[in-house]
């Protein structure tokens, strides 16, 4: 037999049948009058081919066979009740999981140092897992291949939901004691510096190329290399000028000895979002996962902003 063809209703009304041993009682117990949960016990007694119960003076007692059944019939009401009740509150305490998160490594740079004493703190049992942003990002969200993606992220599918996280904007770093710093930067004088270049496909052109093209200005982009940290290395044993997001090397001024030099004119802003599918929209770890994301990217939010050196005037 089919369960499509059979009212799972009917194993409801079993149910009470058994826990009440009385037709007007287990009625009340699921919402039927007495003439309709007769009806049901009609319908129960052809399903199963047994009276299933017997009057014995003013009670229904069970036959041996509906004795049989009790406990398979308790552990179904049981397995139903699973299935329709909320989803359990999570207490991240008891999480033992792992998150894998793609992004670029100087994202990870200015999350983690937040994030992983949060998680510390909160889900000692789980794991977090950073990766490398791949291009079929949207394809491994949907599969469960990753939990989340972060990111400048745009463009969207429909079934990709979206947080924003914080806002960052690209300024330029050169070391301390660098040449340029001892005049007034024009934008030709920027333009003609060699600059280093972030480009996970190595293409030598970026944002910053469009912006000078505006002012038909070029530059030299010397080095690329498909990392931000790398860069912010580089330039500190160069002369080479790089564009980073600002909230990634504001921490690291002092460390590295560099200094933002103030360029005459605006550098790209952007947003950086946290990305995942839908079908972990009602997941109450992930739930947790991603408040835990936000929380930590609510602390970079709260830097000063890196004051850039001063120039001299030529």
């Amino acid at each position: 037999m089919h369960l499509s063809g059979v009212d799972t209703n009917l194993i409801v009304v079993l149910h009470a049948l058994f826990e009440e041993q009385h037709v007007g009682r287990a009625g009340r117990r699921v919402g039927l009058s007495p003439s309709a949960t007769s009806h049901a016990l009609g319908r129960l007694r052809a399903l199963l081919g047994d009276p299933l119960f017997v009057r014995a003076g003013r009670s229904l007692v069970p036959t041996a066979r509906a004795l049989e059944l009790v406990p398979t019939v308790k552990r179904a009401i049981e397995a139903l009740e699973a299935v329709v009740a909320p989803p359990a509150r999570v207490d991240p305490r008891s999480l033992v999981r792992g998150f894998r998160v793609e992004t670029t490594d100087h994202l990870q740079f200015v999350l983690m140092r937040h994030l992983d004493p949060l998680v510390r703190a909160e889900a000692p049992g789980v794991d977090v897992f950073f990766q490398s942003l791949q291009p079929s990002t949207f394809e491994r969200l949907r599969t469960g291949a990753i939990d989340l993606s972060i990111g400048v992220n745009d463009r969207l599918d429909p079934d990709i939901h979206r947080t924003p996280l914080f806002h960052d904007r690209l300024v330029a770093v050169v070391r301390r004691g660098h040449p340029a710093l001892r005049r007034r930067v024009t934008l030709g004088r920027f333009a003609a510096l060699e600059h280093l270049l972030v480009a996970p496909t190595g293409t030598p052109t970026g944002l910053v190329d469009h912006l000078l093209a505006e002012h038909r200005l070029t530059r030299r982009v010397a080095r690329t290399s498909s990392t931000f940290l790398d860069m912010a290395f580089l330039v500190a044993e160069t002369d080479y000028v790089v564009s980073l997001p600002e909230k990634m090397i504001a921490p690291m001024l002092d460390a590295l000895k560099l200094a933002i030099l103030p360029v005459p004119m605006a550098l790209p802003a952007f947003t950086i979002s946290m990305v995942w599918h839908k079908r972990r929209a009602t997941d109450g770890a992930h739930a947790w996962f991603r408040g835990a994301v936000e929380r930590a990217a609510s602390k970079t939010e709260g830097r000063a902003r890196s004051r850039p050196a001063r120039s001299r005037r030529a």
